[in-house]
């Protein structure tokens, strides 16, 4: 199975953020399942991939050419394949997943996850999508998704299909991961 994570390319102010991301990476690797990530080497995308390579595990990473000429891109991993924008790059995440997780990040991790929910919404994907809510990161977000859904904006079996929790065990289970 391919997990795609969507996460930040820095660590965060909270440890918990980098704890979290390397116990994900501890539970791939026990699935037996490769990660799909944007093939970053710093920030929580570096942790993630690192710790999976430590494990012995597999990992794809997708990188934009110009990502990869500022010297961020992880050359240690499986596999890189260097696409040329950053909507490739999320195109390609999409065709190699079989499972989406969002952890902590910024605008990247947002406009990831946002456009795999809409293409959820538009019939264009039905991979399983999770939302990994460490030390309430997300609360925020969550409360603006069920707004959302209040005000008729967007359909409450859509917010149902967002899996959520503050635990990556749980998580994965929730997406249908086979856990070791």
């Amino acid at each position: 199975m391919n997990i795609c994570v969507f996460c930040g390319s820095s660590h965060g102010a909270d440890l918990a953020f980098t704890q979290a991301a390397k116990v994900l990476a501890k539970l791939i690797c026990d699935s037996n399942s490769t990660l799909v990530y944007g093939g970053g080497n710093i920030g929580l995308m570096g942790v993630l991939a690192d710790e999976i390579l430590a494990d012995q595990g597999k990992v794809i990473g997708v990188i934009p050419d110009f990502l990869m000429r500022k010297e961020v891109g992880h050359t240690g991993i499986t596999q890189l394949e260097i696409v040329s924008t950053m909507h490739e790059r999320k195109k390609r995440m999409a065709e190699l997943a079989d499972v989406f997780v969002a952890i902590p990040g910024g605008w990247g991790t947002l406009d990831e996850f946002a456009e795999i929910l809409t293409w959820r919404q538009l019939g264009l994907i039905n991979q399983p999508i999770g939302l990994l809510n460490i030390s309430g990161f997300f609360d925020h977000l969550i409360l603006q998704m069920k707004h959302m859904a209040e005000m008729k904006f967007l359909p409450s079996a859509n917010l149902a299909q967002i899996k959520i929790s503050d635990d990556p065990k749980k998580l994965l289970t929730a997406l249908g991961v086979k856990l070791n």
